[in-house]
């Protein structure tokens, strides 16, 4: 199995925008993140540590704005933590290995594939085609997105 842990040299690497996302819990605006509307076949990484999180199969258009996702791909790469910022109480979504803010889950998601709903900010995401999978050594998880 690959060792996912989040770098020093790949946060330095990141965007602003990256960089406020995922290391200042901060949130992209609706419709603007470049994953939004991605309708390919593939996996989606997180952004620092690459471990994998979400595949296009359980990706849906909730319309609020921010990629949409019935569940993750691995359960244990995701951290929910209570988050009462911004005078609401939600629940936070971060990756395990990378500690990377992603966004929130929410249980108003398609009743039909577990009610859930985890909204996430594109920038804290790399895309990666199903093509590209196995030369980037997430091969394991092909079965999660073809078919």
């Amino acid at each position: 199995m690959p060792r996912y842990e989040r770098r020093p040299e790949v946060i330095d690497s990141l965007t602003p925008e990256q960089y406020h996302i995922t290391q200042e819990n901060g949130t992209e605006r609706p419709w603007t993140g470049q994953y939004n509307d991605n309708k390919r076949v593939g996996i989606y990484v997180d952004i620092v540590s690459g471990e994998p999180l979400f595949a296009s199969s359980d990706k849906y258009e909730s319309g609020c704005g921010w990629p949409s996702f019935t569940k993750p791909l691995i359960p244990d790469h995701i951290v929910e933590k209570s988050d009462s910022s911004l005078g609401m109480s939600r629940v936070e979504v971060r990756s395990r290995h990378g500690d990377s803010h992603l966004g929130h889950v929410f249980p108003d998601g398609p009743r039909d594939r577990g009610g859930l709903r985890y909204c996430i900010n594109s920038a804290s995401l790399r895309f990666i085609p199903v093509e590209e999978m196995e030369a980037e050594g997430y091969a394991d998880w092909l079965d999660k997105v073809e078919g």
